[in-house]
């Protein structure tokens, strides 16, 4: 798969991870072993080819967030506060300094979306609509692969 998509695009790269969740159904020492062959596979194809990357999702909940406390109830699954610590991880890795602002940007108008106004026929309500119409169209100007037409129409409204 890897040499089909090289072909088709000679700049694609490609990011592996490995699920800090432990699949203990068929038992710990079970997901260890397999854990640990998935980890040696990826290492070897990373180590052969010059596009392919490794971000270290299981390694920073298992080693840098041991503690049972950043898991949920079932102690197998990461809870938000590991979920977060991971993904500032892989945005600080991963994304440049223009696309972090970017990512803000869009997670403030997200925010926004979900607010709840106490009075949605206010002048200051509109005009928070209309704030946030002028933003989104703005968003949508300097970066047409955004969809955000839904956003668009819900700040559009008032």
């Amino acid at each position: 798969m890897m040499h089909r998509l090289f072909f088709v695009n000679r700049k694609v790269k490609i990011l592996f991870t490995v699920s800090p969740v432990r699949y203990v159904r068929d038992g710990v020492v079970e997901n260890n072993l397999s854990k640990a062959i998935l980890l040696q596979a990826v290492h070897h194809l990373v180590n052969k080819f010059d596009r392919l990357y490794y971000f270290p999702a299981y390694e920073l909940v298992i080693d840098d967030l041991r503690d049972y406390r950043f898991f949920k109830e079932d102690m197998v699954h990461p809870n938000e506060q590991a979920i977060q610590y991971v993904w500032e991880k892989f945005v600080t890795s991963s994304m440049d300094a223009s696309t972090q602002e970017l990512l803000k940007v869009v997670a403030e108008v997200s925010r926004a979306r979900r607010h709840r106004p106490f009075n949605e026929d206010t002048a200051h309500h509109r005009q928070f609509l209309a704030h946030y119409a002028q933003k989104v169209r703005g968003l949508m100007e300097q970066h047409p692969y955004l969809h955000l037409q839904e956003e668009l129409a819900y700040f559009s409204r008032g």
